[in-house]
């Protein structure tokens, strides 16, 4: 699969002046991430797993603002 082909989408609470990642929800057991300033740069992938640890540490606040 290529990052052409991805749907990639940025979270409601992206309002921040552009400092945002987006994310790619169609990738079967993987989660793309890329910089959504550079949207023909490079993408991270994640495991599903990894990811929606990462996204529970920072909801819990364990990463300083």
């Amino acid at each position: 699969m290529t990052t052409d082909s991805l749907r990639w989408f940025k979270s409601s609470y992206s309002n921040n002046g552009g400092d945002c990642i987006e994310v790619a929800g169609n990738v079967p057991g993987a989660v793309p991430v890329r910089d959504s300033k550079d949207p023909n740069g490079p993408a991270l992938t994640f495991s599903v797993n990894g990811w929606s640890s990462f996204v529970a540490a920072v909801k819990d606040g364990e990463f300083p603002a």
